[in-house]
C-alpha cells in the first residue's frame, strides 16, 4: 500500500513537471517574503544618487560598480546567475567602499542594503 502511494506521489510530480505545474502559482519563496521595503524618498541621500545613476546608465565613481551580484547568501528572491548587479552607495565616513549598496534586477527591481549583505530592503518607488 505504502509502494503504491509513494509510486502515485512520483508519478503525480514528474506529470507536473512535464506539462509546466512547476509551482509558478506557489506563494513567494521565504527570501521574497523575507525582504522589507523602503520608499526611495527614505534612502540616504547618497543611495537616492546611486539609484539614479544605476536609471541613466552611470557614469558610475566605482571600479566595481556594475559587477554580477551572485546572491550567495540567498537573501533576494533566487534568480539565474547575473541577473543581479551591484553598485556602491557612498559612505561619507569611510575611506573605503563601504558597507552600502544597491543592487538592480534585470526587471528593474532594486535593493538597499547597508550592513554588506546581511539585509536587504526593496526599493518602493512613489510613482510605480
Amino acid at each position: 500500500m505504502q509502494f503504491c502511494l509513494r509510486l502515485l506521489i512520483v508519478a503525480w510530480l514528474a506529470i507536473g513537471s512535464a506539462f509546466g505545474f512547476s509551482g509558478a502559482n506557489q506563494a513567494p519563496s521565504s527570501a521574497d517574503a523575507a525582504v522589507d521595503r523602503i520608499f526611495t524618498a527614505n534612502l540616504p541621500f547618497e543611495a537616492q544618487q546611486t539609484l539614479a545613476l544605476i536609471k541613466q546608465g552611470g557614469p558610475f565613481p566605482y571600479e566595481r560598480d556594475g559587477i554580477v551580484f551572485g546572491n550567495f547568501e540567498k537573501r533576494l528572491p533566487l534568480r539565474p546567475r547575473g541577473y543581479y548587479r551591484e553598485y556602491t552607495v557612498k559612505t561619507p565616513w569611510r575611506r573605503d567602499r563601504g558597507p552600502r549598496r544597491i543592487v538592480a534586477g534585470q526587471n528593474d527591481e532594486y535593493y538597499y542594503t547597508d550592513d554588506h549583505y546581511r539585509s536587504f530592503r526593496r526599493i518602493v518607488e512613489a510613482d510605480r
